[in-house]
């Protein structure tokens, strides 16, 4: 079982930036691919980006690519979403995720296993 937890979100201006941080419990932390996802009011919920388990690949989707950066620290069971250039279309409540799946990239929300509560961030213009 893994617990996750995020942090960090916020009121920011477009163009400002935040960095969220997911703090995962549990001793196999490294043997999860992590993602985060996003869910705006009245949409669905949207895949954001992904790291593999050591941490060497990921994959982003086309609306934040170039934008934010998705980074882990397997000693400190932790990761992270760098959020630059923000725009007001961001806005919404970020998810971090985990998954057992050893499949790539893992971008279904249905392939991951455990949610953290989520974290609002919005981006005023």
């Amino acid at each position: 079982q893994v617990q996750l937890v995020e942090s960090g979100g916020g009121l920011v201006q477009a163009g400002g930036s935040l960095r969220l941080s997911c703090a995962a419990s549990g001793r196999t932390f490294s043997s999860y691919t992590m993602g985060w996802f996003r869910q705006a009011p009245g949409k669905e919920r949207e895949f954001v980006a992904t790291i593999s388990r050591g941490g060497g690949t990921t994959y982003y989707a086309d609306s934040v690519k170039g934008r934010f950066t998705i980074s882990r620290d397997n000693a400190k069971i932790t990761v992270y979403l760098q959020m630059n250039s923000l725009k007001p279309e961001d806005t919404a409540v970020y998810y971090c995720a985990a998954a057992r799946s050893s499949g790539w990239p893992v971008k279904g929300g249905s392939e991951y296993d455990y949610w953290g509560q989520g974290t609002q961030v919005t981006v005023s213009s």
